[in-house]
Parts: C-alpha cells; sequence; structure tokens
C-alpha cells in the first residue's frame, strides 16, 4: 500500500488491524518489526535494533521510523535504527552473480543532505558494506538486532552484508526476521538460486552449521498470499543461549469434545 493510502486507512482502522490487513506501508517492513518486538518483549528485552542494508533514496528509512513509532506505542519495546549504504549508489557488478544485465554502477545514489533532513532518529552507516557490516558491531554497541531489510540487490553486497550475523549472540535475538527484497522479481530479472540474494542465502547456510537463513513456512496459512510473504526469511541461531527459551502460550491443554 502507498503511504497516502496507508495514512487514509490509519484515520479509521487501529494500527493492529491494519497490520493484519496488510493496510500499512511496506507491510513487509510492519510485519517484521512487529514479530521481533513481541519476541523481544517475551524475551525481555527493552530495547532492539532494526538494520536496513541499501537505503538509496530513504523512504524504507523513513517507512521504519513510522512504523517504531507505532509499535512502540503498544509494545514494551524501543527500537534503534541503522541504515547502510556506500552513498554514492551501486558499484560496478563483480561478476555474472551480480546480474549485470539488470543491474548497473551508480543506480540508487543517495541525496545524504536531503535524507538526513527527512530522518527523525535513524543512524547512518556509510561506506562499503564490507567493512562497515564488519565493523557495526564493535563500533556502535547495538541492543540485540530483531530484523534486518536487505536491499542491496548484488549477490556479492548481501554475501558481505551477511558478515554482521557472525557476531555474538548477545548481538542478535535467538530468530530473527530479514526480509530479502531481490528474490523475486519478473521476467527480466529472473531470480535464481544460483545469483543474486538467494545465492547469498544458501551459502550462508552451507558454511554456518548452526545458523541457518529458512523460509517463513507459517505464512502459507494466510488466505491472502501477498508477494513479499515469499520475500520473508527468519535466521535461526540454534546454538544462540536463549534459543530453547519458552515465549508460547502457557496454557495449551486442549478441552475434550
Amino acid at each position: 500500500m502507498t503511504a497516502p493510502l496507508a495514512r487514509f486507512a490509519g484515520l479509521f482502522v487501529p494500527y493492529e488491524k491494519r497490520l493484519g490487513l496488510g493496510l500499512v506501508h511496506r507491510p513487509q517492513y510492519a510485519y517484521c518489526m512487529w514479530h521481533a518486538g513481541k519476541l523481544a518483549q517475551r524475551l525481555g528485552h527493552e530495547r532492539i535494533s532494526v538494520l536496513e542494508f541499501g537505503v538509496a533514496g530513504g523512504n524504507g528509512l523513513v517507512a521504519i521510523e513510522q512504523h517504531a513509532a507505532e509499535i512502540e506505542r503498544r509494545l514494551s519495546v524501543k527500537f534503534e535504527i541503522y541504515g547502510f549504504d556506500a552513498g554514492s549508489g551501486l558499484p560496478a557488478p563483480e561478476d555474472y552473480r551480480d546480474l549485470p544485465y539488470h543491474w548497473r554502477a551508480g543506480f540508487f545514489k543517495m541525496d545524504e543532505t536531503g535524507l538526513r533532513a527527512r530522518l527523525k532518529r535513524s543512524t547512518l552507516v556509510l561506506g562499503p558494506v564490507k567493512d562497515t557490516a564488519a565493523s557495526f558491531l564493535d563500533q556502535h554497541k547495538p541492543p540485540p538486532v530483531g530484523c534486518v531489510f536487505h536491499d542491496l540487490d548484488f549477490y556479492s553486497s548481501t554475501r558481505d552484508a551477511l558478515q554482521v550475523f557472525d557476531g555474538a549472540p548477545e548481538f542478535f535475538l535467538p530468530r530473527l526476521f530479514n526480509y530479502f527484497d531481490d528474490t523475486i522479481g519478473s521476467e527480466t530479472e529472473l531470480y535464481n538460486d544460483f545469483t543474486g540474494q538467494r545465492l547469498a542465502i544458501n551459502e550462508f547456510n552451507e558454511k554456518h552449521a548452526t545458523k541457518k537463513v529458512s523460509r517463513c513456512y507459517h505464512l502459507a496459512r494466510y488466505i491472502r498470499r501477498p508477494v513479499w510473504h515469499e520475500q520473508v526469511f527468519v535466521l535461526h541461531d540454534f546454538a544462540h543461549p536463549r534459543y530453547n527459551t519458552f515465549v508460547s502460550d502457557e496454557n495449551q491443554q486442549l478441552p475434550l469434545e
């Protein structure tokens, strides 16, 4: 839903209801942040982080800030927001895995001055993602990361961004929502498991014995299936010290029929 329509719906429909119906701007962002916030709340965290890799013009960060404000009014969790970008647009593709038939160097250049004027609370982390993702946790000491939005387009950039997950477990929730923007596309992109973001995900899973990025099979139960349902994944850290902490309903006893 576009931002103007989402604002119009907000005049009449409560946020939780709009979120469930997809009547919010960038519903994939709202979904990931809402459920990350609920998990954090159940685990006793007062603050969590949201990361966006690939800020470009900044509309995504603006949407994240808006959803953070809505969710913070409903959950006992606060968000810290970080946006990663080179600032100069896409780099030159490394090879065929970056889909040079679809992307060109210089696409999506940031207007940093204009963007900073629009942002209210986000922190921009600028520079080559290979460097910023590797140094982010040590430099910023963020509260546990609860969800990550990946919009770096390339295989190589996504591969480099995923190295942030190699950090210590205290910097992450044990199950972490991820949205990968460039995994569906059209007949032009022809995304597949051997190039682009899907390849980066597959390689990450191959290299990590106890950390796996998995599709969200529970979304299959929804009657209405928007495309973004196929773009949401969850990182499971099976070795995380809080992975087995009980967070479900206390009373699951079923009555006799």
